[in-house]
């Protein structure tokens, strides 16, 4: 059962979700009934009905029940961010809770203002370092990892304080900082931001995408919408995050977006991009770029030269330095990732995919038989020290075993202890704050919740080894698939 409205013919293949249709009815069928291709809220290409087996549908099940939720809850869940997002920077802003208190009485309390360059965002709360490590600069292997981890934390922060950290923290040259359209959900729910780090040895943009915020229940929908197209010869790939780069409802993925329909008032994120890039590049043979992101952001970083490799963009893949990704989910599957590595290994492309820990969004959307999304590339993998190594595929891949809730939890309590005790180990740049500490709390709960923090990551690409990005057969690589403990 086809949408008139979406012309997929960019695609061989595709199974699309869409929970705003299901009735109540309909949703338990999913379980008990096969003809998924007979139901309105699902469009499905002849080739892919023999496939709805019933843990697919489970998982059907669970994807639309999730997005419909937060579908439902979309505007309180914002309202009550907002909420926490202001009492954190009311508290910021007036020193603590006691000088709080005593402005109160004073009738001197300072109101945050949202679009001021000193007001934080939820995650920004969790890890207020807004400095490089000046300790490692371009030259060390580390620089790119270190940088775009920085710059992936950033992304989730408003236009003033980007901008402010770039050129007056990092002493690099703000390109500037955008809203993109989805043409699915319509409305602007991507963002990214663009720097460029330019000296007499090098001249590099850096394009940030931002991952998925805690109470966006948009972004959230993107992550759990398990729909896929599959592209003839290159594999499968995620639907809710192409829809989330810029897939155009009415013509797929066209190379050029030259007459955008209403009502889009936002342009969208690959297109866009690309052209901010082009331009840049023509500017200088020696300009090259890095793309990154966290989260949902590390997904959207990785499709980004997925999509100019379909386009045969020779320029982009030419100046692309490199991809680093940071708790990034699962976007396509297996042939897919074979298609991308040997087209990244072609163009010389490094991929370096990070994951700390328990963080349960690199473990999503499942590796299995059902539901076929796997990872690829360079996994660099950390424990709870920090100590990296390139692993095949991170431990427990897919987070949810009886047998390792038990470890999980342990690993969570010692994780808490650490918070309490890094700032003597590792120096006054690695202190953890009340909220950070809190947040840990929710990790004995949930290990999968606390370990997916920007902290985590930042100490990692700043203590770990350098040797974990030397070219394999330099003899300083030590891979292993085992877990760390």
């Amino acid at each position: 059962m086809a949408m008139a409205d979406c012309d997929k013919g960019f695609s061989c293949n595709f199974m699309l979700l869409k929970p705003e249709e299901v009735k109540f009815l309909d949703l338990f069928r999913i379980l008990f009934s096969s003809d998924i291709e007979q139901r309105k809220f699902v469009d499905s290409s002849e080739g892919s009905t023999e496939e709805y087996c019933f843990r697919r549908r489970w998982l059907m099940f669970i994807s639309i029940i999730a997005q419909k939720f937060l579908l439902f809850v979309a505007k309180p869940f914002s309202w009550i961010g907002s909420v926490i997002e202001f009492m954190l920077n009311l508290l910021s802003v007036n020193r603590n809770l006691g000088v709080l208190l005593l402005n109160l009485l004073r009738g001197r309390m300072i109101m945050p203002d949202k679009t001021s360059a000193k007001f934080i965002s939820f995650i920004g709360n969790l890890d207020k370092r807004v400095m490089l490590d000046s300790s490692i600069r371009y030259g060390d292997v580390r620089y790119f990892a270190t940088l775009s981890m920085m710059a992936s934390k950033a992304a989730y922060e408003n236009r003033a304080h980007i901008e402010t950290t770039v050129r007056d923290h990092w002493k690099m040259e703000y390109l500037g900082f955008y809203d993109y359209w989805n043409d699915y959900q319509g409305k602007a729910t991507t963002q990214a931001f663009l720097l460029r780090d330019k000296n007499d040895d090098h001249d590099t943009i850096v394009v940030s995408f931002r991952g998925t915020e805690p109470f966006d229940a948009d972004a959230w929908c993107s992550d759990f919408d398990i729909s896929w197209y599959e592209i003839k010869g290159v594999g499968r790939i995620h639907g809710g995050f192409m829809k989330a780069l810029g897939l155009q409802k009415n013509t797929g993925w066209p190379k050029d977006d030259n007459n955008p329909p209403p009502p889009r008032t936002e342009p969208l994120a690959y297109y866009a991009i690309k052209e901010i890039l082009i331009k840049e590049l023509t500017k200088n043979d020696g300009t090259k770029y890095v793309l990154t992101g966290h989260s949902l952001g590390g997904a959207l970083a990785i499709l980004f030269p997925a999509v100019a490799i379909l386009h045969e963009e020779k320029l982009l893949l030419e100046r692309l330095e490199g991809v680093y990704t940071f708790g990034q989910p699962r976007v396509g599957d297996g042939k897919f990732g074979e298609f991308m590595e040997k087209k990244l290994r072609d163009n010389g492309v490094r991929y370096f995919r990070f994951v700390y820990g328990n963080d349960i969004v690199p473990r999503l959307p499942y590796d299995d038989t059902a539901l076929m999304f796997k990872h690829f590339g360079t996994c660099i993998y950390y424990n709870r020290h920090y100590i990296g190594k390139v692993v095949e595929e991170e431990p427990n891949k897919n987070y949810f075993s009886p047998l390792l809730a038990i470890p999980m939890m342990m690993n969570a309590w010692l994780e808490l202890i650490r918070s309490f005790t890094i700032f003597y180990t590792k120096g006054p740049d690695y202190r953890e704050g009340w909220f950070l500490k809190v947040f840990r709390v929710i990790g004995l709960v949930n290990p999968g919740v606390s370990a997916h923090s920007t902290q985590d990551y930042v100490n990692a690409t700043r203590l770990g080894s350098s040797d974990v990005f030397l070219p394999p057969g330099d003899g300083t690589v030590a891979v292993s698939i085992t877990s760390a403990s």
